[in-house]
């Protein structure tokens, strides 16, 4: 993610929509690319954009379990992101050749993960948990850490999120929503996609 300040947050319910999409990403601006595993055909989609879109950056979301690492790592994905950060999840990304982003909302998370040598967390779901005033109580508490607020982000607030000191960068879904996905609108989605990126810099 060095040099990355957006990753795109994306569902797919299906594979044959993956490739326009991802590549309706790179159009916009934006290379970086969580796929989440809430999907049946998430493993399948992941698959796809490797093959066929070898500039986007890939990673796998919503990642909870000591299996779903393994496969993500199998699938030949870049990164992976846990939604939270378990003791056993942090425990098998150590056999990882590929990067945890670990996810946390509590400085109990962070001060476990960082036990486990991590300084970078994904920060959800961001507003919910606190949002702005969340993470600007950390900086003298962990002035090693730095996060990826993810959940509420959106282009009323990406430009305060990315201004505060330990805001590595943004996770956004409101880039490729639901509805444009499933109607196939390559095009608008290219477009928001960017106005997000030049919103961040990317």
């Amino acid at each position: 993610m060095a040099g990355r300040r957006l990753v795109a947050v994306l569902t797919i319910e299906k594979s044959e929509d993956a490739v326009p999409l991802a590549r309706a990403m790179i159009k916009g601006g934006i290379r970086a690319i969580e796929i989440t595993f809430r999907t049946e055909k998430a493993f399948e989609c992941i698959r796809e954009i490797i093959v066929n879109v070898p500039e986007a950056l890939v990673g796998a979301g919503t990642v909870i379990s000591k299996e779903q690492l393994f496969k993500a790592q199998d699938l030949g994905c870049s990164f992976v992101v846990s939604p939270g950060a378990t003791v056993s999840l942090l425990e098998a990304a150590d056999e990882l050749s590929i990067p945890l982003l670990p996810g946390i909302s509590t400085v109990s998370e962070i001060m476990c993960a960082m036990e486990y040598g991590y300084n970078d967390f994904k920060f959800f779901p961001a507003e919910l948990a606190g949002g702005m005033p969340f993470l600007k109580s950390l900086v003298a508490l962990f002035p090693s850490a730095m996060f990826c607020p993810t959940g509420g982000i959106g282009v009323h607030n990406i430009s305060d999120y990315l201004g505060l000191p330990n805001v590595l960068a943004i996770g956004g879904s409101w880039i490729a929503p639901a509805a444009l996905i499933r109607d196939k609108h390559w095009l608008k989605i290219e477009e928001l996609a960017r106005e997000a990126a030049t919103l961040c810099g990317d």
